[in-house]
């Protein structure tokens, strides 16, 4: 049987996850919501799926899931919403900018036996993935230090910039995600760094452009995060997880693998220039995962509760940023 979805939300990541359920066998885009009009039509004629409104998409009983894609500020609203209307639900990140906020739409999740996948793809980045399962069949030991960077072409569009919730939370929020998903214990502690140096306007609206950030567990394991929101080489996607047996890693992504050698030197392709090329292999993962556990009842992961765990290390990140002192989790959970 396919599982019948709707898209709520046909702005940039929404397009995004349409594309990767149109690719999908066990999938069919039924509906497509976005409060401007405009948007939704052109996706909806792109796949020759309907327009409908969200309460005919919430009351009409064939729909088996939804796909959430609003501005993060309408996420946890729409998660209980479905929630409580009996629909299998994956959200992007993150649930809320308030953990209280985020604590109370889990507890509605939690009451109503809801499913709730939340997408942090880059654990199904294929490459990604081979490092962990590096991990997982003891190639490299017992994991002792995880290296993330993690650094955009530019910053976002001072609209978005205004509702994301600050850089910790809107893109290290990955970061913080996929450390987890590596270091395999949780984080007790954090050290965070941040500068706004770019230029390009980001302290503004409050926010930061550059970052590093150090997690530790209780074992002393350690997570060292970079960012930065200028890139003139294009995404920097890169992890190095090394352990006591050794140590795996992950490159960047080019758009394609010839090489070029000659009296010059040697010339390689350029590097992906943002997520939506860098990702589309576990965007189109991440959904496949939703589908066929949804589908099946299972357990949802990455869960509510990992959307939360990412969210109070941002919280703890900012802490550390502004009082100058590493951050123990507990003080902000």
């Amino acid at each position: 049987m396919t599982f019948q979805l709707a898209l709520i939300g046909a702005g940039r990541i929404g397009t995004v996850h349409a594309k990767a359920i149109a690719g999908n066998p066990q999938a069919k885009l039924v509906a497509i919501f976005d409060p401007m009009a405009e948007a939704a039509d052109t996706l909806a004629a792109l796949h020759v799926c309907p327009v409908r409104s969200v309460e005919d998409i919430e009351e009409d009983t064939a729909i088996d899931g939804v796909i959430i894609c609003t501005p993060t500020d309408t996420h946890a609203d729409y998660i209980e919403r479905f929630a409580n209307a009996g629909k299998k639900i994956f959200c992007e990140k993150p649930v809320d900018l308030s953990v209280d906020r985020v604590r109370a739409c889990l507890k509605v999740v939690e009451d109503t036996g809801a499913f709730l996948m939340i997408g942090f793809n880059r654990r199904f980045d294929p490459s990604f993935a081979a490092v962990r399962n590096a991990i997982d069949d003891g190639s490299v030991g017992d994991v002792e230090l995880v290296q993330i960077t993690s650094r955009d072409p530019e910053a976002p569009p001072r609209s978005y910039g205004e509702r994301a919730g600050g850089m910790l939370r809107d893109m290290t929020i990955h970061d913080f995600d996929i450390a987890r998903h590596l270091l395999g214990e949780e984080v007790e502690s954090v050290s965070a760094h941040a500068s706004a140096i770019t230029g390009q306007g980001v302290e503004e609206i409050g926010d930061i452009d550059t970052a590093t950030i150090i997690l530790e567990t209780a074992s002393g394991k350690q997570a060292v995060i970079t960012n930065s929101r200028r890139t003139t080489y294009g995404y920097d996607q890169r992890i190095e997880v090394h352990g006591s047996g050794g140590m795996a890693h992950a490159k960047n992504m080019r758009e394609h693998n010839a090489e070029v050698l000659d009296g010059r030197g040697t010339t390689l392709a350029p590097i992906e220039d943002f997520f939506m090329t860098r990702y589309v292999e576990a965007f189109s993962r991440i959904i496949g995962q939703f589908v066929a556990r949804a589908a099946a009842d299972g357990t949802p992961s990455p869960s509510g509760a990992d959307g939360l765990a990412a969210l109070l290390l941002a919280e703890a990140a900012y802490l550390s940023i502004a009082e100058r002192r590493r951050v123990a989790v507990a003080e902000v959970s």
